[in-house]
């Protein structure tokens, strides 16, 4: 599918949206209308020739059934003005593409005017995702839909290919887990999930703080910024971020859980303090 004229001009819109609204919403019902159409679900729920020749489309009662087994926050069939909550959409998303597949008109059955169907699963499920991406692209949606039928979260690209990476090598097993915990809850699409990452992430930033020999905790922060900054006004900037991060895990509802905590009310706050935290994190794991 080539680019509109204003992505040609102006470069892809920011993926910023974390909400499923309507724009979009009405466009993944047109898109799973489709597959409903030319009887792209009948690879598992197949609408059977009457002669018992194979199947011929899709049996939409079926397809029904089992989408509101399995994904019970969306209603059947599918309407343009009851746009359910951001998860269930999602869900509904790696429902259709586990559940889809390219039909292949095999023989045409002259007396009940209609063809006989195989399926390539792999090619439809590639073409869902690829129009699927597109809507969520040209709407500004943060998800996509992975290769694997997963949805995932867009991240910042800043630090798109460190939060992405498989797996941290600080040379402290712990501090590896922890880290891994805190990337894989970030990327997922649940925002109480986004939340557990920060509190991970927080728990990997107090480890770190003790790895460096020392007597102390101050001492193995002394050490870790030292390795970090040999130039002192970098070094003061350091460690006044470093201050000022263990203050947040101190000030706000992240490790803690008294009442005197500060509750982080808004997702885009969640998202800033995980870069932050992290940049500050990959730049003292490299020095040592």
């Amino acid at each position: 599918m080539t680019d509109y004229f204003s992505d040609r001009e102006g470069g892809p819109r920011a993926r910023t949206k974390v909400q499923i609204e309507a724009p979009e919403w009405g466009g993944l019902i047109a898109l799973i209308g489709s597959y409903i159409s030319n009887g792209g679900f009948g690879v598992d729920f197949p609408e059977q020739c009457p002669d018992g020749r194979g199947p011929t489309g899709a049996d939409t009662h079926a397809l029904g059934l089992a989408l509101r087994a399995e994904i019970p926050g969306v209603d059947w069939p599918l309407q343009a003005d009851m746009v359910p909550q951001t998860l269930s959409t999602l869900d509904l998303l790696e429902f259709c593409h586990s559940h889809v597949a390219e039909p292949v008109e095999d023989s045409y059955h002259r007396y009940f005017g209609h063809s006989h169907l195989s399926f390539d699963r792999s090619k439809g499920q590639e073409d869902f995702r690829d129009r699927v991406n597109r809507i969520l692209s040209r709407n500004g949606v943060g998800f996509a839909l992975e290769s694997d039928g997963t949805v995932v979260r867009l991240v910042s690209p800043i630090l798109d290919d460190e939060i992405r990476q498989s797996a941290f090598d600080t040379g402290d097993l712990t501090l590896n887990a922890l880290l891994e915990t805190a990337r894989t809850k970030f990327l997922d699409p649940d925002p109480a999930m986004r939340r557990e990452a920060l509190e991970k992430l927080w728990d990997a930033w107090e480890r770190l703080k003790t790895l460096e020999p020392g007597a102390g905790k101050k001492e193995s922060v002394t050490a870790l910024l030292d390795k970090a900054a040999d130039e002192p006004n970098f070094r003061r900037v350091l460690e006044v971020e470093a201050n000022a991060l263990t203050n947040i895990g101190n000030t706000f509802h992240i490790r803690h859980s008294e009442v005197s905590q500060v509750e982080i009310r808004r997702e885009e706050q969640v998202d800033y303090l995980f870069h932050r935290l992290l940049s500050l994190i990959l730049l003292l794991v490299r020095a040592r």
